[in-house]
């Protein structure tokens, strides 16, 4: 018969953080397998030492190289690959054998581990047991003191040799986080979490539970002395000060565009400021798209005071809050972001920092649905007149269609709002003929979404209210059906010459 596979995870470092049943494992074990560089050292021999007997049989799984190039037609890569499978097939012979082999894995042995390529290329021909350990990251945590994530916060963990950009992106959009593998990478995650606010909150811990632990503030930390047993701490922003932050210093306003509908056409970018901001200010229902965290002030107001929610936001600014105002879509198509500026363009706000952040506008959303109708040169209009005259807005449609762009019309009506619709319809066919395809997008990315193509003659005043935008094509626009049945627009890139 077959030997058993244990994979047995050891804890952070510290012996007597081994769970009972690791040490049962060990103990029932004949073969004793761990890792280790060539120097031949084993963190995970080190931590299990006391309970390996004389009569173990040892098998030291010795990583051909560890940061060191190579020159293996596959690469790294490849030359692990090798290793891994060689590994896998020392042990195979073992257990062939019918002796019981344990695998000793530093922390848990199917997080970040070199147990996982065993396991993945064993666990299926054999009967195996994993035996889960204490992680460097629950270790961090206690030793620091602090909550990783309370409540509806989200941990997210992540290995410092992603590239430097993805790094700020996802500490940037997280509630908490902790970078593993830090070592040579600690310069770029030192950066990423600068680049992304966090670095003020981030905690360094370094050999947790062992010999030479140490515990700083991750900004204090000198990049040299990083070994690869070291992870950055974001903790949990609840009742550690950065969610109810008495203010201090200069506040500053960021307006946020949301996208046109929930938390996945959020950007990280978007996300993190959300998270980070004292106060939140906004229409009630774009407030809504936002989670609630605790600590965290909400002021919503009605979608038609603009000006009043722009100074409201300076003012708490003015008083050392980060606030975000909250926007549909992109805060500078048809939103919040000129309002802002124009407040905080008064003399008594000009201290003010403001940001604008970018946002999925309802344009792209819609036409992405659809197909690409956007695809070569349009135009943006509005046809709500409430900020300017309907004079103003036929002259532009006209300019427009004479030019033979694309139309982007957001606004197009409302319940007591109709007839601009039927008139831009009018204005429009003077110089677009009668099939040419409108796309009527309404709600898009919301539970109420619809999103059809009729023809420019067909399009009807009725179907159509404040959540839906109309993209209007040009002369060269296209409508295809593809073999699902499903009508696509697309607008060609080229455009022919005279």
């Amino acid at each position: 018969m077959s030997g058993k596979l244990y994979g047995v995870g050891l804890g952070p470092g510290d012996p007597s953080l081994m769970t009972v049943r690791a040490v049962q494992a060990i103990a029932e074990a004949q073969v004793i397998a761990y890792h280790s560089a060539r120097h031949g050292r084993s963190i995970a021999r080190s931590i299990a030492a006391e309970h390996i007997r004389a009569d173990h049989v040892e098998e030291a799984l010795v990583y051909p190289l560890t940061t060191e190039t190579t020159d293996h037609p596959g690469g790294y890569r490849g030359a692990m690959e090798d290793f891994y499978a060689e590994a896998s097939a020392r042990l195979a012979e073992h257990l062939d054998a019918g002796r019981t082999v344990a695998v000793l894995a530093e922390g848990d042995p199917l997080f970040y581990g070199s147990y996982m390529h065993m396991h993945k290329r064993l666990a299926d021909r054999y009967d195996t047991e994993v035996i889960p350990g204490v992680t460097s990251v629950s270790a961090a945590a206690a030793r620091l003191g602090t909550p990783l994530a309370e409540a509806e916060e989200v941990l997210t963990i992540l290995p410092g040799t992603l590239p430097e950009e993805e790094l700020t992106a996802r500490l940037a959009a997280t509630d908490a986080a902790v970078v593993m593998k830090l070592g040579r990478t600690f310069p770029k995650v030192r950066r990423a979490l600068e680049r992304s606010g966090r670095l003020p909150e981030a905690r360094y811990a370094e050999r947790v539970t062992m010999a030479g632990e140490r515990l700083a503030a991750l900004s204090e930390v000198a990049e040299e002395s990083v070994p690869y047993f070291s992870v950055a701490v974001v903790p949990s922003r609840i009742g550690t000060g950065a969610a109810e932050r008495e203010p201090e210093g200069p506040g500053e306003v960021v307006v946020v565009g949301t996208g046109p509908a929930g938390p996945l056409w959020l950007t990280p970018e978007t996300r993190g400021a959300l998270a980070a901001a004292d106060d939140l200010v906004g229409y009630t229902t774009y407030l809504d798209r936002v989670p609630v965290r605790p600590g965290q002030r909400r002021h919503g107001s009605d979608n038609r005071v603009e000006a009043e929610r722009a100074e409201f936001a300076l003012q708490l600014a003015r008083q050392g809050r980060r606030v975000a105002v909250v926007s549909g879509g992109d805060p500078g198509v048809f939103a919040m972001a000129t309002a802002v500026l124009e407040v905080a363009s008064a003399e008594e706000y000009t201290e003010v920092p403001v940001r604008v952040l970018p946002g999925v506008t309802a344009a792209n959303a819609a036409a992405a649905r659809a197909g690409a109708p956007l695809g070569h040169d349009y135009a943006t209009v509005s046809l709500s007149d409430r900020l300017k005259p309907w004079e103003v807005i036929a002259g532009r449609l006209r300019a427009a269609a004479a030019a033979d762009l694309v139309l982007a019309l957001y606004n197009p009506g409302s319940r007591s709002r109709n007839w601009q619709v039927g008139k831009a319809r009018e204005l429009l066919l003077e110089h677009r003929a009668p099939d040419t395809p409108v796309v009527v997008a309404r709600d898009v990315g919301g539970e109420g979404e619809r999103v059809r193509i009729v023809r420019l003659a067909d399009l009807d005043p009725a179907e159509v209210d404040m959540r839906t935008i109309l993209l209007v094509g040009s002369s060269q626009t296209q409508v295809v059906r593809r073999g699902d049945g499903e009508e696509v627009v697309w607008t060609p890139r080229r455009y022919p010459e005279e």
